[in-house]
C-alpha cells in the first residue's frame, strides 16, 4: 500500500470539534447522511459504544480536513459508530475529490493500528464505502466482500398534493381519499409539528406511548437503553433544528404520531405509532399519509421512508433502494 503523502495527518477528535466541523459555513465536507451527523454519533456513542474503542479521527491535508472516519474498534474489527437497529444507513464524511487519499490514508492507519477487518453497514448504493473504498482496497490485494441485506424506500416529492397523488395507482389514490374522508367524518382532524424544545419530552413521551401500544413487536424492541436513546436522541435532533415530530388529532385528542427528521430538503419518517383503539380508522397510515402532505406543502424535494419493505411503503408511492453490507479482510 502507498504510504501516506507527508502533507496528510490523521488526527483524532471529540465530538464537540464534529460539531463545530459540520456548523462550519466553508467546510468541504459533505454530510449526506443524517445518521453521521455529530449530534446522533455522539447520542449513540453515550447510549451503546461502551462494547468498543472510539476511533473518530479526522484525516488533514495540510491545515484543510478532507474527511472524518466515525468508527469504533474491537479487537482486529472496526465497524462504524451506529448499528442497523436504529441507524438505517451509515459512511464515513468524506470532501468531495478527496476520497482516494482519505480512504488510502485511513486504511494505512487501520493497518498499523493492528485492524484486520472492516464490517461496514448498512449502505446506501451512493455511499463512499461502495463508490470509493471497495474499490481502492481492491486495488491493494485486499479481500471484499458485499452483499443485499435490506432495503429502503424513498420518494421524490412533487410540488402539489394533487400531483402526488396523481403519482400512485388508480386504486391506491382511490385508498388514500377514502381513509381521509372516513376519519372527516368521524370527527375534526387535525395534524401538527412539534419542533420547539421545550415541547419535545411531552411529544415525545406520547411518540413513546403510541410506539408500544401499537404493536407487539415494536413493544419488544423498545427496551430500556433504546427508550433511552429515543428520547436522548429527539433532544439533541430538537436542538440542531432537525427534528418533527407529527401528531394526528381527531377532535383534539392524539390518535397517532411520527417521529421524523428533517435534513438536506428531505423528511425522513423515522418511527410511528398510534392508538389501538382507532385502528379500524387507519390513523397509522393517516398519520404517514398526512406527513407527505406536509413535506409537500413545506417544499421538501424527497420523502425518505428508511429502511425496510413494508407493503404501505410502496403503496404510498416508495421506491426501493437497495442497502449492503460490505466486509474488507485487510491483508
Amino acid at each position: 500500500m502507498e504510504m501516506p503523502e507527508s502533507d496528510h495527518t490523521v488526527t483524532f477528535e471529540s465530538f464537540d470539534n464534529l460539531a463545530s466541523y459540520w456548523l462550519k459555513p466553508q467546510s468541504p465536507l459533505k454530510w449526506d447522511c443524517v445518521f453521521v451527523l455529530p449530534a446522533w454519533l455522539e447520542v449513540w456513542w453515550r447510549e451503546f459504544g461502551t462494547i468498543a474503542r472510539l476511533y473518530l479521527c479526522a484525516i488533514r491535508q495540510r491545515e484543510t480536513i478532507i474527511g472524518i472516519a466515525p468508527l469504533l474498534l474491537k479487537d482486529e474489527e472496526a465497524c462504524f459508530i451506529g448499528n442497523a437497529d436504529v441507524c438505517d444507513c451509515l459512511d464515513f464524511v468524506i470532501a468531495p475529490g478527496s476520497e482516494h487519499d482519505f480512504f488510502n490514508i485511513l486504511l494505512e492507519d487501520l493497518i498499523q493500528k493492528g485492524i484486520r477487518r472492516l464490517s461496514l453497514r448498512p449502505l446506501r448504493p451512493d455511499s463512499t464505502v461502495l463508490t470509493h473504498l471497495v474499490g481502492i482496497a481492491e486495488e491493494h490485494g485486499h479481500k471484499v466482500s458485499c452483499k443485499v441485506d435490506d432495503v429502503s424506500l424513498e420518494l421524490d416529492l412533487p410540488h402539489t398534493w394533487e400531483e402526488y397523488l396523481g403519482i400512485l395507482n388508480q386504486k391506491q389514490r382511490h385508498e388514500v381519499r377514502r381513509k381521509l374522508r372516513r376519519l372527516k367524518e368521524t370527527g375534526e382532524v387535525s395534524y401538527r409539528i412539534i419542533e420547539d424544545s421545550e415541547a419535545v419530552p411531552a411529544a415525545i413521551d406520547l411518540f413513546l406511548k403510541f410506539f408500544r401500544e401499537s404493536r407487539q413487536d415494536k413493544e419488544i424492541f423498545m427496551t430500556t437503553n433504546r427508550e433511552s436513546f429515543f428520547r436522548s436522541l429527539a433532544k439533541a435532533m430538537a436542538h440542531a433544528h432537525l427534528l418533527r415530530i407529527g401528531i394526528l388529532e381527531l377532535d383534539t385528542k392524539p390518535v397517532a404520531a411520527v417521529m421524523c427528521f428533517d435534513y438536506n430538503d428531505t423528511i425522513y419518517l423515522y418511527n410511528n405509532g398510534y392508538d389501538p383503539q382507532y385502528r379500524s380508522l387507519s390513523v397509522g397510515q393517516i398519520s404517514k399519509i398526512l406527513c407527505i402532505k406536509d413535506s409537500i406543502e413545506t417544499g421538501r424535494g424527497k420523502f425518505d421512508f428508511l429502511k425496510g419493505a413494508e407493503e404501505y411503503k410502496y403503496r404510498l408511492g416508495g421506491k426501493e433502494v437497495s442497502l449492503q453490507g460490505c466486509q474488507i479482510v485487510l491483508k
